[in-house]
């Protein structure tokens, strides 16, 4: 078993319970066992230009699982959950139904067409980092400690 994060996000429709659908689904997935799940984070959209406050609002969360699964295959999984929740993939960092992002997964690093690990924007998001640390106070990203890297990120903005 290997410890994995996983990020969620959701701005359309019914957000927190697409959220705590994903959350039950993804704990159903074979070879998935859930360690620790954040609460809900609000947070305004993040577009390619920066924050859009005119986007509908976030609700974010981080899982921490320990998974068997190949990380693509994990992924493959990710992305059937999000398509069950109607996520549509027309525009770079658009809004949507259900976002699930492997955010990390121990030991591993790894570069793809299709998925990077660790996540190459996670340290550099708010509402990545704070929904992990609410998960797990001793999380590590890059060999940098997910508070560290937290408090340098809001001391910046």
């Amino acid at each position: 078993m290997t410890r994995t994060v996983i990020a969620l996000g959701s701005n359309l429709g019914e957000r927190e319970l697409t959220i705590l659908d994903a959350v039950r689904e993804i704990a159903e997935l074979d070879g998935v066992e859930l360690v620790a799940v954040s609460g809900l984070h609000e947070t305004p959209a993040l577009k390619p230009h920066g924050i859009d406050h005119e986007a509908p609002a976030y609700l974010n969360a981080v899982i921490v699982a320990e998974s068997r699964r190949d990380p693509h295959d994990l992924l493959r999984a990710l992305r059937g959950i999000e398509q069950h929740h109607g996520r549509v993939r027309e525009e770079r960092w658009g809004d949507r139904t259900l976002d699930l992002d492997i955010v990390d997964i121990e030991g591993v690093a790894l570069a793809t067409d299709d998925l990077t690990v660790p996540h190459p924007r996670a340290a550099e998001r708010d509402f990545v980092l704070a929904p992990w640390l609410e998960a797990d106070a001793d999380a590590v990203l890059g060999g940098r400690r997910v508070s560290d890297l937290l408090a340098e990120l809001r001391k910046s903005t």
